[in-house]
């Protein structure tokens, strides 16, 4: 199921302390980008936030677990993005911290590819 238009608008104005966001609506989701880098994806309503070696202790301190997707065959693919935890839909200042580590391990994990 895809994201309402409301949810993805709520978590816009969530994000709005971090800096401005777009979204763009992909497989059957959201991702969620600032200066063209994606580092969040919105999948049924659920917010999911990049993750990498540096900011992976944040989501396992809170037990928040990766998204992953039923591929071709049924095989589980899990992908570098968490959960983000339910505070953030309360606190945007907390939201713009979690925001700011996952824009930047998207950064890291873009100049990897790239490298």
């Amino acid at each position: 199921m895809p994201a309402g238009a409301q949810f993805i608008e709520f978590i816009k104005d969530q994000m709005s302390d971090f800096g401005p966001v777009s979204v763009r609506r992909m497989f059957g989701g959201a991702g969620v980008s600032h200066q063209g880098v994606t580092f969040a994806i919105i999948i049924e309503e659920t917010l999911y936030l990049k993750e990498d070696a540096l900011n992976a202790a944040d989501f396992d301190a809170e037990s928040l677990e990766r998204f992953s997707y039923a591929a071709r065959g049924g095989k589980r693919i899990e992908m570098r993005y968490r959960r983000a935890p339910p505070r953030l839909m309360d606190d945007r200042d907390e939201m713009a911290l979690w925001c700011r580590k996952s824009y930047e391990a998207a950064l890291r994990a873009r100049s990897e590819k790239y490298a």
